[in-house]
């Protein structure tokens, strides 16, 4: 006996169904620091933290010193530091600077809407 298919059948419906397949993909960053400064120990702590309150158990997150690892960085074409990549899911983003600002960093992930 066949599987029914799902059938969608209103624009209610299928933004649900779009929104509901959001919460399951998984998350790959890649955060850039230059070197154990205040300001690299702060961007790790607010990027996992963050990562920890809205993807739990759906992200990977590497950090990467351009320091120790120059070729990474030059790969990446990383011109400042702290650098979030974003590289799952589509599309890529790249969130430069700072990184105290929780609800920028939020919108460039994608999990929340631009105000």
């Amino acid at each position: 006996m066949a599987k029914k298919k799902a059938v969608i059948d209103s624009t209610a419906e299928f933004e649900m169904a779009v929104k509901t397949s959001r919460k399951a993909e998984k998350y790959v960053l890649k955060l850039y620091i230059a070197g154990i400064s205040v300001r690299s120990s702060a961007a790790i702590r607010t990027v996992t933290a963050l990562c920890e309150e809205n993807l739990k158990d759906r992200y990977e997150l590497e950090v990467i010193d351009i320091y120790k690892n120059p070729t990474l960085a030059k790969g990446e074409q990383i011109i400042a530091a702290p650098t979030l990549i974003k590289q799952l899911p589509q599309p890529l983003r790249r969130l430069i600077g700072d990184m105290a600002d929780k609800e920028r960093i939020l919108v460039g992930l994608e999990l929340r809407k631009k105000k």
